[in-house]
């Protein structure tokens, strides 16, 4: 399991994305103090950095060069500062790849995967999950079948990952709920049932049928 490090100084963001990473596959933990935040993410020796520029006391980039400095741990910048000089700042300073907020969840996911795999092979997580010859590319939000490929709306993307990633559990609705509220949009518990419906139909129009189980009054499944 790759170990990945988060440097948010924002409590709420740094906690939903640790639980993202968790979910996910991986090993998450997060800086809380950021006092020499170069020395402590060499001392915590994680296989990526997740790193925010706008830090206390510290800005962002000089910590990217410190740490590239010492060490080719992989690094991507997840950040509010999104203007192509900050970008060609922090890739020149040895960032791997630069990802603006509000991000989408997949296709953070996505970056975080193809910067491990090309960091360290075919040991890192997939970008794509497939499952009874259904092949999801979480970061072409397009799913394939048989030889046909269909494009996926934001949210049957993320409602179909969830469950590919859960095979055989039960997802509440809930937790799905949660995973598109992530995108700050509104989804009640109808506007839910549609979203499963739209991604029913989607999957249909490439042959794949009864792929999106309902188990009535606990969520929906795929297995």
């Amino acid at each position: 399991m790759r170990r990945l490090l988060v440097v948010e100084d924002d409590a709420r963001l740094r906690d939903e994305l640790c639980v993202l990473l968790a979910r996910n596959g991986y090993e998450a933990t997060a800086l809380t103090t950021f006092d020499d935040v170069a020395e402590q993410i060499l001392a915590a020796a994680p296989d990526l950095v997740l790193l925010d520029l706008n830090l206390p006391g510290v800005d962002g980039t000089y910590v990217c060069r410190e740490v590239r400095r010492r060490s080719a741990v992989p690094i991507v910048v997840v950040t509010s500062r999104d203007n192509d000089m900050d970008e060609l700042l922090t890739l020149s300073f040895g960032a791997d790849d630069f990802v603006p907020k509000p991000y989408n969840d997949q296709v953070l996911l996505a970056h975080v995967a193809t910067v491990l795999k090309r960091s360290y092979g075919e040991g890192a997580a997939s970008a794509e999950l497939t499952h009874a010859g259904v092949t999801l590319d979480t970061a072409r939000c397009s799913v394939s079948y048989q030889g046909r490929t269909a494009e996926l709306t934001k949210n049957e993307l993320r409602i179909l990952a969830l469950l590919m990633r859960n095979v055989g559990a039960v997802v509440s609705r809930q937790r799905i709920q949660e995973e598109l509220w992530a995108s700050d949009e509104f989804v009640d518990d109808n506007t839910l049932t549609v979203n499963v419906s739209h991604l029913r139909s989607t999957l249909a129009k490439i042959g794949v049928e009864d792929f999106v189980r309902t188990k009535r009054g606990m969520g929906y499944l795929v297995e």
